[in-house]
């Protein structure tokens, strides 16, 4: 009799420190598991405390509360299916990121993780200690391997775990989004599919966790790198994927491949996911920003109603004596268009007020920058106000560019608790817009068609703090910038690099010095969703106080 086994994959949506909610999760996908004649349900990496945890799992009392939650996992599922979730491992003082394998009401093993991630977003040196390689285990009549994320990113685990007997892999991981990293998470598991000759289950958290979005899209790899399942990407899903012993070994059976959509649709749903989650994560329900007429909040406020709803979007304007009119007819339109409430607050009195309160302090000195930065800093002061009587969370709106090059007030513009925007630079921006405009899916939930309107996206952006000013006044155009941060920011090129590239050395020049004095500004700044890998904090780790500048 051909032999079969049914492992039901749970790509799902764990939440920091949650530990009681992520086990109740696990027990109620468990229950479908069991219902289906599933023989094992496989959890992703550290899915019992949420990932990533940072220092927070190395309290012992955070390790030891994780490690009784499942054992107790263990004892309630006992009459079932066996089950695979991550969690920390305290053992003789040493911590190990670790997979435990639960049957018949026991641990009946624990993988230890070998390769700890030391780069860009990770610091798992600092957090555990790295393991021998674990050896596979069996569950009934399939003996699995198990290497755990970054394992699988090195030959030597999976080879050593096919040597023992491995006759499947499965990889789970806790493997944040970036533009490209499916592509490259691909690539690596279809060498080691080849390598071994063994099929491979890729299973992927999903959820938003600070600035991190774990965007799913696990997979299933058959010998010779044949993808037979691919899940979704940014949703949850509980997937049934059936193993046939053949001559040749375990196989996975055909199963369904969800659509993988573009960059910008992925880029977009992973803005969509970690502002909703950053927000219901954190104990809020609502959202409130400042809605100027400009391209940037108006993506802001799109993206907030995809998250939350429209309903749960307040959008605010406030305008001074250089407000346009064209600026009060654009955010009324976007504000329309989506469905959010809108409400409009002078900052005209406050103004006069401050600058009579100023004005002995000022005397005889010419207005400057000063004079724009009290009108961003009185924006500021308000919506915060509205946010603290009303218990939304606000949004702030600065682009990568601006954020980059300091073009944005501290303790003005940059209020709010988290940053849909922060990864995503001004000329993306423009292309976003065009893009949610001319697309919608089912899990936004803001109104389909133009949301933004063509005049938003085509006229010239200014921050209205003085009469006819425009950014590029200050910054060179956008196309410029955004192409030399990215090569200082993103691929970490000298000046002469861009030079060789064809911009001009006096601009290049002053937006690298823009770029590292504004470091401070960035320290101070609110999480937003990661998008490359090299987003503004951990994946960009400068000194705030940094005299060296290229000599080139």
């Amino acid at each position: 009799m051909t032999k079969t086994f049914r492992l039901t994959l749970a790509q799902l949506n764990a939440t920091v420190g949650a530990l009681s909610a992520n086990a109740e999760a696990a027990r109620r996908t468990w229950a479908e598991a069991r219902d289906a004649g599933a023989d094992m349900v496989a959890f992703p990496e550290m899915f019992i405390t949420g990932y990533q945890t940072q220092d927070l799992v190395m309290k012992p009392a955070f390790a030891e509360d994780a490690m009784r939650a499942v054992q107790a996992l263990a004892r309630d599922c006992a009459d079932g299916p066996a089950i695979g979730i991550g969690a920390p491992f305290l053992e003789k003082g040493a911590l190990f990121n670790a997979y435990f394998v639960l049957e018949g009401g026991r641990i009946a093993a624990v993988v230890k993780k070998h390769h700890l991630p030391n780069d860009a977003v990770f610091d798992e040196k600092r957090l555990f200690t790295p393991a021998d390689i674990s050896g596979p285990y069996r569950v009934g009549p399939l003996v699995i391997g198990t290497p755990i994320c970054e394992d699988a990113w090195h030959e030597d685990v999976c080879e050593a775990q096919a040597e023992s007997g491995a006759q499947i892999f499965l990889v789970p991981n806790g493997s944040p989004y970036s533009r490209g990293r499916h592509d490259t998470r691909m690539a690596l598991m279809v060498a080691r599919v080849v390598e071994n000759g063994l099929p491979l289950v890729y299973l992927n958290l999903v959820g938003g966790q600070d600035d991190q979005v774990f965007d799913g899209c696990s997979f299933v790899l058959n010998p010779g790198g044949h993808l037979t399942h691919l899940l979704p990407g940014f949703e949850e899903a509980v997937v049934h994927v059936d193993f046939t012993e053949t001559a040749e070994g375990w196989r996975a059976q055909p199963g369904a491949r969800a659509p993988y959509p573009d960059a910008y649709e992925r880029d977009y749903h992973a803005m969509v996911l970690g502002t909703r989650d950053y927000l219901h994560k954190s104990g809020f329900r609502r959202a409130l920003l400042g809605l100027s007429g400009g391209i940037d909040s108006a993506l802001v406020a799109t993206i907030a109603a995809d998250a939350l709803g429209p309903e749960n979007v307040h959008c605010i304007m406030l305008p001074s004596e250089y407000t346009s009119q064209h600026s009060l007819e654009d955010a009324a339109a976007v504000a329309r268009a989506l469905g959010c409430k809108l409400d409009t607050v002078p900052i005209t009195g406050p103004r006069a007020a401050v600058t009579e309160a100023l004005a002995p302090l000022f005397a005889g000195l010419a207005a400057d920058v000063t004079e724009e930065n009290i009108q961003s800093r009185l924006r500021g002061l308000l919506l915060m106000a509205v946010s603290n009587k009303t218990g939304a969370m606000l949004l702030t709106t600065g682009n990568k560019s601006e954020v980059a090059v300091g073009y944005a007030t501290i303790y003005g513009d940059m209020n709010g608790g988290y940053n849909p925007i922060k990864d995503l630079y001004k000329t993306r921006v423009f292309e976003t817009c065009r893009w949610r405009n001319a697309n919608h899916r089912p899990w936004m939930q803001g109104p389909a068609g133009e949301v933004i309107p063509p005049r938003v996206i085509d006229k010239p952006p200014s921050a209205e703090l003085r009469e006819d000013q425009k950014d590029e006044d200050s910054l060179p155009p956008y196309p410029v910038l955004d192409a030399i941060l990215t090569g200082l920011v993103d691929r970490d090129a000298s000046v002469e690099d861009l030079v060789s590239e064809g911009y001009a050395r006096e601009t290049v020049k002053k937006v690298e010095h823009l770029l590292y004095i504004s470091e401070w500004k960035r320290f101070q700044s609110a999480p937003g969703t990661r998008l490359t890998q090299r987003a503004f904090w951990l994946d960009r780790r400068y000194p705030i106080v940094n005299r060296w500048r290229d000599p080139s």
